[in-house]
This record gives C-alpha cells, sequence and structure tokens, in this order.
C-alpha cells in the first residue's frame, strides 16, 4: 500500500552530486567511476534484465516495461571483477542487510529520507533488505509486539515507496523456528533453530529491484503459530541464509560437495554490508576524543570495548556486529548510526536556500559514502578540532558525527608494546629497538614497503639511516600494512614519534581497514594529539 501523494523521484544529476558530495577525495570519485558502470544489456542472453515489449499490435503504454532500478543500476563491484558466467541467470546480487530500531520513534519526514537514502544505495548496486526492530527498553508483550512490528514494516515500506511507487514491500513468512539447531559447527553463532524458511522470499523482489522489508516474525512448527523473534536473531538468520550456512548438513556428506555448495551461494549473493540505524548513534568511546568509536577493529579492540559498555542497548549492537560479520568475508563491514545522519544529505535540499553568494558543501551521508570508499565518514585519527571543522561546513552541525564503522579487521602487532609503557626516547638505558629485533619479519618487512611504494628499496642506506631512531613498528595482520617511526625533535625541540614509512600492500590498497587499523594503532601510544599531529604531518618525510 503506497501514500496518497508521492515525491517527485530525483534526477540522476541530483544522485551523482550526492554521490560526489559524499566522497573524500577525487581519487575516491575516480576510484568509484572506475567500480561502478552501467550494465548494457546483452540481447544474446535475454532474461528478466533486458526483457523487451512484446509486439501485440497495441500501444501497451508502461504495462509492459523493465524494471529500471535493475536495468540502469550500476554494478557494485569490490576487487577483481568478473566476467558472468554463461550458465548464471542472474548477475551476483551486493546486500545490505539494514536494521533500523524503534521505528516507531522516528518521524515521517526522517524516515521517508531514509527511505531515500535505501533507494540510492539501490540505484548505486547496493541492494538493501530491512528488518524493523521494535523492541523498546519498556518491552512490549506477546501479539502487541508482533502487530507492532507488522505495522512499522508496513510504514517503512510506504516511506521507501514514497519515493519509489514499485521501491520497496513488505515480505512475511521468511522466518521459521524449527525444532533443532541447524548450521555448521562453528565458534561464530552459526548455528540456531530460527531461520530463513526460503531465500527465494528475499531473492524474488531483490532482482526485481524492490527492497524487502522484514518484521521479525517467524513462524513455529511445533505449535503452528506466528510469534516474534528477537531483531537481533532475525539479522543472525538472514546473515546465515545469505552466506549459504544455514543448510542442515548430513555427517556423511561429501566436505568437498559441501563446500563448493556454499561457494556457489556466496558466488551468486554478496552480503557486503550489516547497517544498523539507532536513535542511540554510534558505540561510545570512553578515550573523550569522539563522542563515539569513528572505526573498531574487532579482531584486536573486541574485548576491551565491550568491557567499557554499560548500556545493554550498546552492548547488544556491538554483539550484533561482531557476530554477523564473524561469519561474513573479510571484505564486509558494518556501519552504525542514527536515522537522522542516514536522513541528513537527503533532508538538506529542504532546506532554505542560503544568503545570495554564499556556498556550503553538502553534507556527507555515511551510508552513501561508507558504500563509496569502504572507509569511515572521518578518520578515526583525525582531533576533534578537525572532525570539527569539517563537519560544520558552514551551517551549524553537531561537532562530531555519531556514526560508527566497523570490520571484522585484523590482528595487530605493536612493538614495543604500549601495554608495558608509553614509548621513551632512547638513552642509555633504554636503547632503541632494531629492525633486527627477532619479533620483527625484516624480509616481509622489506616486501611489503617495496610493494607498497612500488620500487625496490635500497635497504642498506634505509637501514643505516634508521641508526638507533626507530621509535616503533606497527604490522598489520599478516604483514598487510604497517608503519614505522623514529624519533625526531619537534618545534620545541621534544623527542617526538616521527611517522617515517607508512606502507600498505598493493592489493589492500583503496579497501577499507587495513590503513584505518594502523592509523587507529597510533593512538595507543600515549602522546598528545599535537605529537600525533607530527606523526600525520610526517607523511612526506618518510616518502609513504
Amino acid at each position: 500500500m503506497g501514500p496518497t501523494s508521492r515525491a517527485v523521484r530525483p534526477r540522476k544529476s541530483e544522485l551523482f552530486l550526492d554521490v560526489l558530495g559524499s566522497t573524500a577525495t577525487k581519487r575516491e570519485a575516480k576510484s568509484y567511476i572506475s567500480r561502478f558502470r552501467s550494465e548494457k544489456p546483452n540481447n544474446n542472453q535475454p532474461s528478466l534484465r533486458n526483457a523487451r515489449r512484446p509486439d501485440v499490435g497495441v500501444n501497451l503504454g508502461n504495462l509492459y516495461v523493465p524494471v529500471r532500478a535493475i536495468d540502469q543500476s550500476p554494478l557494485f563491484i569490490q576487487g577483481q571483477s568478473r566476467a558472468q558466467a554463461p550458465d548464471e541467470d542472474f548477475e551476483s546480487l551486493h546486500i545490505a542487510l539494514v536494521k533500523i530500531r524503534e521505528p516507531q520513534s522516528i518521524d515521517e519526514t526522517t524516515l521517508q529520507s531514509v527511505g531515500l537514502t535505501l533507494i540510492q544505495l539501490n540505484r548505486l548496486g547496493m541492494s538493501s533488505v530491512v528488518v524493523v526492530d521494535c523492541e523498546p527498553e519498556n518491552q512490549y508483550q506477546g501479539s502487541d509486539l508482533r502487530r507492532l512490528a507488522t505495522e512499522q514494516a508496513d510504514r517503512v515500506a510506504a516511506a521507501i515507496e514514497y519515493h519509489d511507487a514499485h521501491g520497496a514491500r513488505r515480505v512475511d513468512n521468511v522466518l521459521q523456528i524449527s525444532g533443532i539447531a541447524t548450521g555448521l559447527h562453528s565458534a561464530a553463532k552459526v548455528r540456531s533453530n530460527i531461520h530463513i524458511a526460503s531465500r527465494n522470499l528475499l531473492l524474488s523482489p531483490l532482482r526485481k529491484g524492490k527492497i524487502p522489508v522484514v518484521a521479525p516474525v517467524a513462524f513455529a512448527s511445533a505449535s503452528q503459530t506466528l510469534v516474534h523473534v528477537p531483531a537481533d536473531e532475525a539479522m543472525l538468520a538472514l546473515t546465515r541464509g545469505f552466506t549459504g550456512l544455514q543448510s542442515q548438513i548430513s555427517p556423511d556428506a561429501d566436505p568437498q560437495a559441501v563446500a563448493e555448495g556454499i561457494a556457489s551461494m556466496q558466488k551468486a549473493i554478496s552480503l557486503d554490508r550489516i547497517i544498523l540505524l539507532d536513535p542511540l548513534g554510534g558505540i561510545p568511546s570512553s578515550d573523550n576524543h569522539h563522542r563515539s568509536h569513528v572505526f573498531i577493529n574487532l579482531e584486536q579492540e573486541y574485548d576491551a570495548i565491550e568491557s567499557e559498555l554499560s548500556r545493554q542497548i550498546h552492548l547488544r549492537n556491538l554483539g550484533l556486529l561482531h557476530d554477523t560479520l564473524a561469519i561474513l568475508p573479510p571484505s564486509s563491514s558494518g556501519l552504525l548510526t542514527t536515522p537522522e545522519i542516514a536522513a541528513n544529505s537527503n533532508q538538506q535540499k529542504e532546506d532554505a536556500n542560503p544568503a545570495p553568494g554564499v556556498g556550503t558543501r553538502r553534507q556527507r551521508n555515511p551510508l552513501i559514502h561508507n558504500l563509496l570508499t569502504d572507509k569511515p565518514v572521518f578518520s578515526s585519527s583525525l582531533p576533534s578540532e578537525r572532525v570539527q571543522q569539517s563537519s560544520t561546513m558552514g551551517r551549524q552541525q553537531p561537532a562530531l558525527v555519531p556514526a560508527t564503522f566497523v570490520k571484522r579487521g585484523m590482528p595487530v602487532s605493536i612493538i614495543p608494546d604500549p601495554k608495558s609503557g608509553p614509548w621513551k626516547p632512547p638513552s642509555a638505558s633504554n636503547p632503541s629497538i632494531q629492525l633486527s629485533d627477532p619479533r620483527i619479519d625484516l624480509p616481509r618487512l622489506i616486501h611489503l614497503i617495496e610493494d607498497s611504494f612500488n620500487r625496490k628499496l635500497d635497504a642498506p642506506h634505509y637501514l643505516s639511516r634508521l641508526g638507533n631512531r626507530i621509535a616503533g613498528i606497527i604490522v598489520a595482520g599478516e604483514y598487510e600494512g604497517g608503519a614505522i617511526l623514529t624519533w625526531e625533535p619537534s618545534h620545541n625541540s621534544t623527542m617526538v614519534p616521527y611517522l617515517d614509512k607508512f606502507a600498505v600492500l598493493k592489493r589492500s590498497q583503496g579497501a577499507g581497514g587495513v590503513a584505518d587499523v594502523v592509523f587507529k594503532a597510533m593512538g595507543y601510544m600515549e602522546a598528545p594529539w599535537e605529537q600525533l599531529d607530527d606523526v600525520l604531518d610526517g607523511r612526506g618525510k618518510g616518502g609513504a
């Protein structure tokens, strides 16, 4: 059911202004253009995507028209592009699984702007599946909560259809509760008695360019009734279903056949984003540097952040991101922000025009920015005053954006370990570390630098130049990224850690995560921010 009045569909030029305004640099804009290209219909392979109007001798008007949201959407390409196999009926779907908490507390204008953002993601190549979470802190009970969830699912679908008459639909009978847990044995949460009844219930509207909206209601096979289930459990069930991890596996099944079956499912569907829209915003940070964590490397930081949180909803959000990303590929990521922030760039269009001659930059929408760059809107290493300068853009805006970008991430090695004490300049009692330290794999470190800069490193000369001035080494993952910091005199002659080399393997460049992991690791050094400014300003010195 659609609303009585409907907004005019935004022009392509407006969408691309949003796209270019959401990118941080010209290089990222060029990267988007190279990764997102319109797919031309292949007339040699008829399908639903290139179906043509039948010639029956009468004017059918718009009765038989291919779905524009599919035909004209750019493709989302992550990593190397792959030619479609001849035997595939559909191209791979790239999906964002979105949970909206307490939609009943969101006003119509904001909800409609969130709907427009989801439509824009769809047109940019990222299809969305939306789950409504109507559980407030003072819980509703039983049938009341089930009825509320269904009503709000209809309301979210109507908010999307306000901008596109056929842009969304509520999908029922998606979830089922069986008597036994299904899935694979694993440390991750891939076994549960809540699962998807049929993936085609979701894939069918997705392939038609529609956004499925799901109420967390499941059919209980034991009681033959519909029951409300926790929205987080529904999110996990959808994650397992989209990754092919919910199927019952016979103990006698061929492991290779099982692996090939799961790989085939994952080839057809790529769950790239977990997006949580919560009135409380991002995961709160205790360091008073940012109002919320800008970037979280779960592999390194999950336990520490979990121990700092006291509010149950924040713990739930962090746990859901941890559990879903644990069963997704490392390239997948999560984003947690408020509905208002997810809607803000669209609401700005409705603001009064500024005074003549006064120009303002378009505020970045974190959902669109994250799709284009796979990075947070602001670097987690930026001091708060720089974030404030970037976020105000000549308007009255909150000093900091309450959005948290999350990756499963990778382990980080920091030598010397800052947990043992702050880094100190070398002295007779505290000699500088050497690259010959057994904790450092020097050949792999040299390969990392050479691969990153695409040129041979004069290792003897470089080691000689470093001498006894090495402050520390940061290594991300299996030498996928790293930094070398040296002791240098600052403007007031005190010795500070200075960034000498910053390197990321070419295959990991441009993808969010590795560079952010390394830069955030610098924050673990107990040094004032003005000294870390020196570290950031030192990129040119080391040739990074």
